[in-house]
């Protein structure tokens, strides 16, 4: 059975744990930041076919990838359209629906 002295042991090194898990969640969301390519959608007609959305804003060919984010931790979103349909791409990558607009570039900052 396990004593106070080790609970108290483990309930700290838990503790410590905790710790550096938020701290390495913290430092990676500060890692290679995401580019705003254009604060509004690229509506495009797109055609049947897969798609590789440009998710780190680097690419020249946006909204798709051209292969800029190599050495990044970013990489494309891939997306398979069945259908030819009207598409809004999200030009500033900070969409809560990847690959699709959803707004949020009007409550970024300038």
């Amino acid at each position: 059975m396990a004593t106070k002295a080790d609970l108290a042991e483990f309930l700290a090194n838990l503790y410590r744990v905790l710790l550096l898990t938020k701290e390495n969640k913290r430092r990676k969301s500060m890692g290679d930041p995401v580019k705003i390519a254009q604060r509004m959608p690229y509506v495009l007609e797109m055609e049947p076919g897969k798609y590789y959305w440009c998710r780190c804003g680097r690419s020249k060919t946006q909204p798709f990838c051209d292969g800029s984010h190599t050495g990044t931790e970013h990489s494309p979103v891939e997306v398979e359209l069945t259908e030819k349909k009207r598409v809004a791409w999200c030009g500033c990558k900070h969409t809560k629906k990847q690959p699709f607009c959803d707004g949020t570039h009007s409550d970024l900052e300038k």
